[in-house]
């Protein structure tokens, strides 16, 4: 898939078209044949694009060729390029690609990278064909679909740093841009976008408003320093603030639909019903998922699927309430350990775990589990991550059996808490002042843990770990507290590819570019180490 024309039969089937092109932009030959762009459409697929893997759903056709269907998903690959490099996840599976991200070895040629760059690509060119085509149909649409474009480029920029840019239709080659121009790309992007956008909790279930726009500039400035040399902590306190200060809720209200099971708050916002039993109002930008009309192997269900096994009966003889139950994503000892400090994490079921940690958002199964992983392919070596379930909070039943009606919440209102309550630290010699603190107790009362009375940097990467893990932004964060690549001594099992965990070289902070684009587009330059 060159970048000169990413654009796939998945922009062609949101034309009004009778007959078949290989090119937008070739001309009919019958002149009755009118060409139009269903604006609504198109606008409706630059969402899509990271909810579902093409026009299809589950089952139909992928708009990105070279790999499985249900691999190319954009949740899925963004997850794996961000909690399998890292010490939160580890999967048993041999599929192609995944070792290498185990064992922090990736290169240029790794499929599953080149199916996340791919992806993110598409989803900047469905955004470009938007505002080329129908940007002036509707103010707010085309300030969203500039927003999308940010958020696309935002994860090209963090993953790939020096990459193609284009910001129009062209039959030419990209040219390519580097880390700090697309920073001041997706930065000058936000804040022009975001004056036309919808004023908070106005819009669609589903769709970008301003907060979700101030949530990804607080997001870009927390992490400037790694992006451009220079930090912007002030700045990404502000536009924190901004999302905390929003109608968005950090939802708590579990006593009104615990059901009989006594499902907590937090389980709530991982739940099939979580668009409608109030964990809704945490979700700054949900990918919606229903069972029905918007299935995926590669969102809900991967999350769902992938970390459960059929011995995990969490309610009756259910485990997460749908079919699947593929037993791959396990929990690294590093990641239980952030609840079990002392090394007393016990070999229990769910429900236990939870009792035993004092906080709600403990979801490990250690039954016929062990904590340290000797064998990287034994699933039942690592404890199981019970976060993702299709479970309904008030007993209800899901609309299909197999795929599940869980959104998944891409920004929540917590990382607002948490990303003012870092910034401030930097800011004040790496010590939370009063007011973070109080953003972070926030989260450990909503999870039933015991507050605390400071706070240090360490501490802080730990509650960005409890509090987000499994959600595909931790090897960022360990980039940002410089625990990632380089000669640093945070460790965890199996980093570097070597089981007491070792260090790699700090090139692997930016992952290659796919050689299949440095071999199709000649103004590219393969970043450093590669």
């Amino acid at each position: 898939m060159k970048l000169k024309y990413i654009l796939p039969s998945a922009v062609l089937a949101v034309m009004g078209m009778s007959s078949c092109v290989n090119d937008l932009d070739v001309t009919p030959i019958d002149p009755s044949t009118v060409m139009t762009v269903d604006a609504g459409a198109l606008f409706n697929k630059c969402y899509a694009n990271m909810a579902v893997a093409g026009n299809g759903g589950a089952n139909g056709d992928c708009d990105v060729d070279g790999l499985d269907g249900g691999t190319t998903g954009f949740l899925r690959q963004m997850w794996n390029a961000n909690e399998l490099t890292t010490e939160e996840a580890i999967c048993c599976w041999g599929d192609e690609g995944i070792p290498a991200f185990n064992f922090n070895q990736w290169t240029a040629s790794h499929p599953m990278l080149k199916g996340f760059y791919n992806r993110l690509y598409l989803g900047v060119t469905l955004c470009n064909f938007y505002l080329s085509e129908v940007g002036e149909y509707d103010a707010t649409m085309s300030a969203e679909v500039r927003f999308l474009r940010a958020l696309y480029y935002y994860h090209i920029m963090d993953c790939f740093g020096n990459a193609p840019f284009l910001t129009e239709m062209s039959a030419e080659n990209a040219q390519q841009a580097s880390r700090s121009e697309l920073f001041a790309f997706v930065e000058s992007e936000l804040l022009e976008a975001v004056e036309a956008m919808a004023e908070p909790r106005t819009n669609t279930y589903g769709r970008a408003d301003k907060v979700a726009a101030w949530n990804l500039l607080a997001r870009l400035y927390l992490n400037a320093e790694v992006y451009t040399g220079t930090a912007q902590w002030a700045k990404a306190a502000e536009y924190a603030k901004k999302v905390m200060d929003s109608n968005y809720e950090i939802f708590t209200n579990a006593g009104a639909y615990a059901g009989k099971q006594g499902w907590s708050a937090y389980q709530m916002l991982f739940m099939g019903d979580n668009s409608t039993n109030g964990a809704q109002n945490e979700a700054i930008l949900p990918l919606l998922q229903d069972g029905i009309n918007t299935t995926s192997w590669g969102t809900s269900l991967f999350l769902m699927a992938s970390t459960f096994k059929a011995d995990m009966t969490l309610v009756g003889d259910a485990t997460n309430n749908t079919k699947e139950a593929w037993g791959g994503n396990r929990a690294r000892p590093e990641l239980v350990a952030k609840f079990f400090p002392n090394g007393d994490a016990p070999q229990v079921g769910l429900w236990a775990m939870l009792e035993k940690a004092g906080d709600d958002r403990a979801l490990f199964w250690g039954k016929d589990r062990k904590l340290d992983v000797e064998t990287t392919s034994e699933f039942t070596e690592g404890y199981s991550v019970c976060k993702f379930t299709n479970f309904f909070s008030n007993d209800g039943a899901p609309s299909d059996p197999q795929f599940p009606d869980a959104d998944f919440f891409l920004m929540r209102k917590a990382e607002a808490n948490l990303t003012y309550a870092e910034a401030q630290a930097r800011l004040n010699g790496g010590v939370a002042p009063a007011d973070a603190i109080e953003a972070l107790n926030a989260l450990r009362t909503r999870a039933h843990a015991d507050t605390k009375i400071s706070f240090t940097l360490d501490e802080i990467c730990d509650e960005w770990c409890r509090e987000f893990y499994y959600e595909g932004r931790r090897r960022s964060d360990l980039i940002r507290f410089d625990k990632f690549g380089g000669n640093n001594s945070y460790k965890w099992q199996w980093k570097g590819g070597v089981m007491a965990g070792a260090n790699f070289d700090k090139h692997l902070n930016v992952f290659a570019i796919p050689d299949a684009d440095m071999n199709a587009n000649s103004n590219l330059v393969q970043n450093p180490g590669y």
